[in-house]
């Protein structure tokens, strides 16, 4: 009678369990979410002037008061938006640090406004949005900081 090793099986099924949850699976899955959506399985990035320059996911540090600012968040820190009224009251701040009219400002806040539940919960922008729209639009102003 042959006696067989106690360490052979469950040996293999830890190579089995490890090749298969290790590798398989997450390949499947991450094969699929590249296909079905790759924008948001890539981290939703944001390029500008064909330089990735952050996620619209994660708050971005800006090193110019003309810029938009996120919320100083107790928690994480790492919130993207802000409240239409919180943008609102540092458009007043950026139009007297760069001169860009209040009109404008106020327009730009409006395009990019979104809300929690369709229209009818708390309104919000997007802060690395607003940068980018500034920076367009205002290159003169905004060239020599990164946004």
């Amino acid at each position: 009678m042959k006696k067989s090793n106690s360490l052979t099986v469950p040996i293999r099924i830890a190579l089995v369990s490890l090749v298969a949850c290790g590798i398989l699976f997450p390949g499947v899955v991450t094969s699929i979410a590249q296909l079905a959506m790759p924008v948001q399985a890539n981290g939703s990035l944001i390029s500008f002037h064909n330089t990735t320059i952050g996620s619209s996911l994660i708050a971005q540090d800006f090193n110019y008061s003309g810029f938009f600012q996120p919320r100083n968040d107790s928690a994480s820190g790492l919130d993207p938006d802000i409240t239409v009224q919180n943008a609102t009251q540092q458009a007043s701040k950026i139009h007297n640090v760069t001169g860009i009219s209040m009109a404008y400002l106020d327009s730009i806040i409006k395009e990019n406004t979104k809300y929690t539940l369709f229209f009818f919960g708390t309104a919000y922008v997007n802060v690395l949005d607003l940068n980018i729209n500034l920076a367009e639009h205002y290159p003169a102003i905004y060239d020599r900081y990164s946004v």
